[in-house]
């Protein structure tokens, strides 16, 4: 069955309306028909069953039959925050991070951060990685959207921070793996993560300093010195495999009558 992105503002009860790319791909590219079957995504971690209904020059109505609802149980939030590196790397950055499940991203500026865009540059990156982003739902079929901050500074990436139960800074001067022992606590299980990496050049002794007084315990990737984007993938496909949820993910359906 054929999978399409829509707008959760778009959907009714019974039915919902697809429009811009994915109506023309729907119209011109597959010329599906009434009563053709697909599956709809929301980003927010709701599917549809559904049939198309009528097909018009720039929109496509759809009749909702099932909803479904996946069951994922207790799940460690993980959220990324990078350090702004140079050229295009950010944007391949948010492509993979969606395609490896995580669930934000603060893009953010360190003492060593050599790309420093502008205020207005900044917005219309924040806007081309959230199309990126799109793009990669659509083609992973993951269920939720990649949740992406505004850019941040350091001090404020350290207090967001805090409402995490565990908050990791990877650093090339560290020999200490990350595991599973790395959360140690007693309470309530691990909830939330929190992975912040550095730029081209690294973190400074003093931000590694200021990070660790604010909770944050530092962790390696191995003897060698990787770049700063082969780090961040790493780094989170590790959070991922240690913390994340691998498990069988169950569906509840629902029926619309």
């Amino acid at each position: 069955m054929r999978h399409f992105y829509i707008n959760p503002l778009a959907v009714t009860k019974r039915s919902a309306f697809i429009e811009g790319d994915e109506a023309h791909h729907i119209k011109n590219v597959l010329r599906l028909k009434r009563g053709d079957p697909l599956k709809l995504f929301d980003g927010t971690g709701v599917e549809y069953t559904a049939e198309v209904k009528t097909i018009e020059a720039d929109k496509v109505e759809v009749a909702i039959r099932n909803k479904l609802r996946p069951e994922t149980g207790p799940k460690v939030r993980t959220m990324v925050a990078q350090a702004f590196l140079k050229d295009k790397k950010m944007d391949d950055l948010v492509r993979s991070l969606s395609e490896l499940g995580i669930d934000g991203w603060i893009p953010f500026f360190s003492q060593r951060s050599i790309a420093r865009p502008d205020k207005k540059r900044l917005a219309g990156r924040v806007q081309r990685w959230k199309r990126i982003a799109t793009a990669a739902l659509k083609q992973c079929r993951r269920k939720t959207m990649l949740e992406i901050s505004d850019t941040q500074s350091f001090e404020e990436v350290l207090e967001l921070g805090q409402a995490f139960d565990l908050k990791i800074v990877f650093w090339e001067h560290e020999t200490k793996p990350l595991n599973r022992n790395t959360w140690t606590a007693t309470g309530p299980a691990l909830r939330s993560v929190m992975v912040m990496l550095g730029p081209e050049g690294g973190f400074t002794d003093q931000e590694i300093e200021t990070a660790r007084q604010a909770g944050f315990v530092t962790a390696g990737l191995g003897p060698r010195i990787l770049r700063a984007e082969t780090a961040t993938l790493a780094a989170s496909t590790l959070v991922q495999y240690i913390f994340g949820d691998t498990g069988p993910i169950t569906y509840e359906s629902k029926s619309i009558s």
